[in-house]
């Protein structure tokens, strides 16, 4: 954290606290941005525990009271696109259905696959949202979206990730300044002090794309909309692998991103039927969920999936970006996994079809992971909350 970025961080962190003060003596009537006095909060706790980290990747575990590594099984809560932008109620809504969900679940571990805080001041609803977690303590982690930041790399971003690095229970890392975008890292899970239980691969996937990528990647120079995952991403994934598989034997793992491989368009026919679905195409095994729009992937195909079948480690891929669609597929021996939304701020079914909010997907994606490394994939709707 440089001279600047720490100065802001504690301005910010000075102004919340006024904030919190103001909302309390107005009985919340004054600072009604202040999200995290809204929602009441619950220590949930952990039993995880920090064993190693760098700039690209953090070692934990499951520990007992003694500290010593415990392997009963560990279990993950992601979600995406929260959106948090400036509407007090639905960004409640949004928090108070989290909250709800991570007290009733009690994750080891909670990942957010971007598109969370889009507000007017991102930064200070960054330190926010990390205070928010600390006050539950459960560890989490996450990865941008397209919508965070408008750059690659750049003064502003590089912010919003140390607002929200710099606080304990938060395990994302700013990853090597050499790879495209921030946070780019993996978290591994420690079975024992010598074995793996599983590796997370965390990707920045981008936004729009950027030229200087379609030349180098060699993409149809007519490409535009959503990005896709970089060489020098892949090489670090394939490199990280490598050196995991030397140290610790064969490594399986999940990988998350916002922006979901080319591969999921594999699992729909992009027109909708009488219900205004997106139907399946049979070409995949669908193990629940909907489509009700198209897959928001990129046109250009970089060929990471390939890699991912090359390598033979990561065995389910997690993404966010298109809201409304919450199918997990299994395709080519590979899950591919869209987490539940989380956000009330962005489009949902109500403008896609004639849905009643009980029917919505909004949520979270719970991966329950067994000592042994096999793994179960469910949905929590926040519609039980209503």
């Amino acid at each position: 954290m440089n001279t600047y970025e720490a100065l802001r961080i504690a301005t910010d962190k000075a102004l919340l606290a006024g904030g919190r003060c103001l909302y309390k003596v107005s009985g919340g009537k004054m600072a009604k941005i202040m999200f995290s006095q809204q929602v009441r909060t619950t220590n949930v706790g952990s039993d995880v525990k920090i064993l190693a980290e760098d700039e690209d990747s953090v070692t934990i575990a499951k520990v007992d009271k003694n500290g010593n590594i415990k392997n009963n099984g560990f279990r993950i809560l992601s979600s995406t696109d929260f959106h948090f932008g400036d509407d007090p109620a639905l960004r409640f809504k949004c928090m108070d259905m989290f909250m709800k969900h991570i007290k009733a679940t009690r994750p080891d571990l909670v990942v957010l696959t971007g598109d969370i805080i889009q507000s007017k001041f991102q930064h200070f609803d960054c330190i926010q949202f990390g205070q928010f977690m600390e006050e539950i303590g459960v560890y989490w982690a996450f990865v941008f979206g397209n919508h965070e930041a408008r750059e690659e790399k750049g003064r502003f971003k590089h912010l919003l990730m140390t607002c929200q690095t710099h606080f304990p229970h938060c395990l994302a890392r700013q990853g090597k300044e050499e790879l495209f975008g921030y946070g780019n890292y993996c978290i591994n899970i420690m079975k024992s002090e010598n074995e793996i239980l599983k590796t997370l691969f965390m990707f920045d996937s981008g936004r729009d794309v950027i030229p200087e990528y379609v030349k180098s990647h060699g993409a149809p120079e007519d490409i535009i909309n959503y990005d896709f995952i970089k060489n020098n991403q892949m090489d670090w994934y394939k490199n990280k692998i490598t050196a995991l598989k030397e140290q610790y034997g064969d490594v399986k793992s999940f990988m998350y991103m916002h922006i979901p491989l080319k591969e999921y368009e594999n699992a729909i026919i992009p027109e909708k039927d009488e219900n205004g679905l997106f139907p399946f195409t049979g070409k995949c095994e669908i193990i629940y969920g909907n489509a009700y729009e198209t897959v928001g992937s990129s046109q250009f195909n970089s060929g990471m999936f390939s890699l991912i079948k090359e390598l033979g480690s990561t065995e389910a891929v997690f993404s966010g970006h298109d809201h409304v669609n919450d199918f997990c597929a299994l395709y080519d021996g590979v899950y591919l996994v869209y987490n539940q939304t989380g956000g009330y701020e962005t489009y949902t079914l109500d403008e896609k079809c004639d849905c009643d909010e009980k029917d919505w997907p909004q949520g979270v994606t719970i991966t329950d992971i067994e000592p042994d490394g096999t793994f179960d994939i469910s949905r929590r709707f926040s519609s039980m909350y209503l």
